[in-house]
This record gives structure tokens, sequence and C-alpha cells, in this order.
């Protein structure tokens, strides 16, 4: 019988002291550092796209379009990561004593991968419901058109909708904005298939 030796546990200041010093970001799961893998050529463009759009379709509206390079704190689940794209409406709130990691976002996108899609529609999505400012989660798959999309309801509910289509628009409920299919997907190829056009 093989007996796997315990992961280590880090603590969050060597989590985050390890994070300055790193050439590669990392997440941090409950004491656990876990190094983020590169995205691909359609991931890239995907989040190009979707920044471009965004602060075109959220402009003289009080929400900020940060990429994956800022840091999000999940107090709960003693959680830190970088998600793709996030939004936070008003003002960017800091967990206490940092000023490179926030806590509210209000709008959050995930590029699906294949290492990550099971992560982004489970446990990421039950860590980000945590938030209390958290309003539309949307993961956008690489590999086809597809575009899930979840919307939080006055009540607290979860509305899920999910569309493939190629003239199809994502319009975000909690904000003014209306992003086409064709743009999200602007210059993205599957399995060498001729580019969208637009």
């Amino acid at each position: 019988m093989v007996v796997q030796s315990p992961t280590r546990q880090y603590s969050i200041e060597e989590y985050l002291a390890h994070e300055e010093a790193a050439e590669d970001r990392s997440e941090y799961r409950n004491g656990e550092i876990v190094s983020m893998a590169g995205g691909s050529i359609n991931h890239n463009r995907i989040i190009r796209n979707l920044s471009r759009l965004l602060e075109l379709g959220l402009q003289k509206q009080p929400y900020e379009v940060f990429l994956s390079d800022l840091r999000l704190w999940i107090p709960r689940y003693r959680e830190y990561t970088y998600p793709d794209i996030l939004i936070i409406k008003d003002q960017a709130i800091f967990q206490e004593g940092r000023t490179d990691t926030i806590i509210n976002p209000s709008i959050i996108f995930e590029v699906l991968s294949k290492s990550t899609s099971s992560r982004d529609r489970g446990d990421k999505f039950t860590y980000y419901r945590s938030l209390p400012e958290f309003q539309e989660y949307i993961l956008i798959d690489q590999y086809q058109i597809h575009i899930e999309h979840f919307s939080k309801t006055p009540e607290g509910n979860w509305l899920f909708s999910e569309s493939d289509d190629e003239d199809g628009v994502l319009t975000l409920d909690s904000a003014n904005c209306q992003i086409p299919h064709r743009q999200i997907y602007d210059r993205v190829t599957f399995d060498n298939k001729p580019e969208l056009e637009i």
C-alpha cells in the first residue's frame, strides 16, 4: 500500500511572501499554494476582446474593469485567486492591510479551459457566492461558442442561462451593458476553422 505524504500547509503570510517573490502567479486554497497555468492564444484573445468591450460598454457607469493580475481574497474559504476579469462597482475595497487584494467584485468572468472548467463551475462559484457584492458570473468557453451566465436576483437566488448562438448578445443584468457574442469571439478559431467574421 502506498501512503501519500500530506500536502504542506502554508500560512497566509508565507503565501503572500511567495507571491511577491515569484515570477508566476499562484492561488492559495486554504493552506495550499497552487501554481496557475499559462493561457492559450484563444484564452488571451477572449480576455482582450472582453476587456475592450466592457470598457466601452460601461463608460459613464460606476464600474471599473480589472484583468487577471488583480488578486481576490475570499475570507470564508481562505482562498486567494485571480479571476480572468472582475468588475468592481463604485470603489474597490481592499483586504485589511493590503493594497493589492480586493474583496468586493460585482461581476466576474472566467474563460474556461480543460484544466479549470470543473473548478470554475464548482468550488470557485461556491466561493464567489460568499462575497456579498457579487452579482453576476459569466463563463466563456474557448473551444466553441458557448456562454454560461449566472445572475443573482434581489431575493438572493441565482438564475442560469446559456447560449451557443453566434448572433446572440450577452446582457449584464446588474449593469447597462450588452455585448454581441461575435465580438467576444473576434479572431478566435476553433480546431483550425476560419475566424469569425463580424
